[in-house]
């Protein structure tokens, strides 16, 4: 059963759909995703292409947009709009702390987690599909790892697709995730100097905060364990437009003096908690480095491992001495399951993700190599969250794709430059620009 209501502008429709949680066994255990569809008023009679719109993330679902705002206006003009809660996110069977114990023990959740990757994200889209459009191929549009699954869809089931428009999401076909991560630590410093140059009183206010962390054990209201690992990771903040000014006020309203002495206000720790929580998108951390597993060798938490290569971004040292704390960001460490509260009774699950060794490939180059479905992508210069090198290279990989590598944006180009990014890109699809 569907149901139809309005938005200013726009008729919106809910959607549920019953897939197989594994589909090398379509006859067995399924789930339901869920997805709205989207349409402009004067034009919900109308028979319009399809766009099918994967959130960035892993672990998130579809944005929950108010009428035609962001990018959703232009795409609105010409198509019909799909925005998926990809499997385990949102409405789609959600996956957490409180429903995963349903799978079992952490044997059985780590075996159910594994089959929530780009590629069953891809065969639910191609089980939907016909439902919706009759057997016609949509247009797809990835956002960060919405990005991931594009290429995932190119390489599975291209003929799928009508147009592929890629943003801050061509990630490396065949780097396993230390390479990734050796290549995202210098960006992560280059984000933070960039940083303290802009906001050079930020300095001294970071290192306070973090010797602070150093020498007390501090809690939040919701249980997280704020340690100064935990701290640096609000440098996931710097990957984004508004980012650096959004740590600088966070920063500037670290402390207030009490009776006891200057302490962390709780204004500043009710922020902090509201960036560092998991709890609304735990599919994040759990099957964040899954998503770079291909073949045999495990993730093993890369992002720990590569982290001792760098070790400008040890707190302690930073502090004995004169240089730069740094923060770090788009990362997902062991210690994460220990402070999140929302994560804590998923840490031996998350060990046991980390250990596998039998991952499926997610891309197959020959079929990239041959693609003939019309392909752009918006590749954002020094990109925090996803490596420019590793996105030219694949773009060189995939026949056909058309690239536009831009400075004028950070990770959230989509968002911030919307609808301009959008309208910029199909136009390139339509061999206009």
């Amino acid at each position: 059963m569907t149901v139809s209501y309005r938005q200013p502008g726009v008729v919106l429709t809910d959607h549920r759909f019953t897939v197989p949680l594994d589909h090398t066994d379509p006859a067995g255990e399924t789930i339901e995703l869920y997805a709205r569809e989207v349409v402009a008023s004067d034009k919900a009679d109308r028979d319009l292409p399809w766009l099918v719109y994967l959130q960035g993330g892993p672990g998130f679902g579809a944005n929950r947009f108010i009428g035609k705002q962001a990018w959703l206006g232009r795409a609105l003009e010409d198509h019909r709009v799909l925005l998926l809660d990809q499997r385990g996110t949102g409405h789609s069977t959600p996956l957490n702390r409180q429903t995963l114990p349903l799978r079992g023990g952490r044997d059985a959740q780590a075996g159910h987690l594994a089959r929530f990757r780009a590629d069953s994200i891809v065969r639910d889209c191609e089980l939907i599909r016909p439902r919706l459009t009759g057997g016609a191929p949509w247009t797809v549009l990835g956002q960060s790892f919405g990005g991931f699954c594009t290429v995932t869809y190119l390489s599975l089931a291209p003929e799928g697709l009508s147009t592929a428009v890629i943003t801050g999401g061509l990630p490396a076909l065949d780097a396993h995730a230390d390479d990734v991560y050796r290549a995202a630590y210098p960006r992560m410093e280059r984000k933070v100097t960039a940083h303290y140059d802009r906001y050079p009183q930020d300095l001294e206010r970071a290192r306070r905060i973090a010797d602070h962390l150093l020498t007390h054990d501090v809690v939040l209201p919701n249980g997280y364990r704020l340690t100064v690992e935990a701290f640096q990771s609000l440098g996931i903040l710097l990957g984004t437009g508004d980012g650096s000014h959004r740590l600088h006020h966070l920063l500037e309203d670290a402390f207030v003096r009490t009776p006891h002495g200057w302490e962390l206000s709780d204004a500043f720790q009710e922020e902090v908690q509201g960036q560092l929580s998991y709890a609304g998108h735990p599919l994040y951390a759990l099957v964040h480095e899954a998503c770079y597993g291909q073949g045999d060798r495990p993730t093993a938490w890369a992002a720990e491992r590569v982290r001792a290569e760098f070790p400008q971004f040890d707190a302690a040292k930073a502090l004995a001495g004169d240089t730069p704390l740094l923060f770090t960001g788009e990362t997902v460490h062991p210690w994460t399951f220990d402070c999140d509260p929302a994560l804590r009774p998923l840490r031996e699950t998350a060990e046991l993700l980390a250990a596998r060794t039998d991952w499926p490939p997610l891309y197959d180059p020959a079929r990239l190599a041959a693609n003939e479905v019309p392909a752009v992508a918006a590749v954002y210069h020094d990109d925090m969250y996803v490596d420019t090198a590793h996105s030219l290279r694949t773009a060189r990989a995939i026949r056909g794709l058309r690239t536009w590598v831009t400075d004028e944006f950070e990770h959230d180009g989509l968002r911030v430059g919307a609808p301009r990014v959008l309208d910029r890109l199909l136009a390139m699809a339509r061999d206009e620009v």
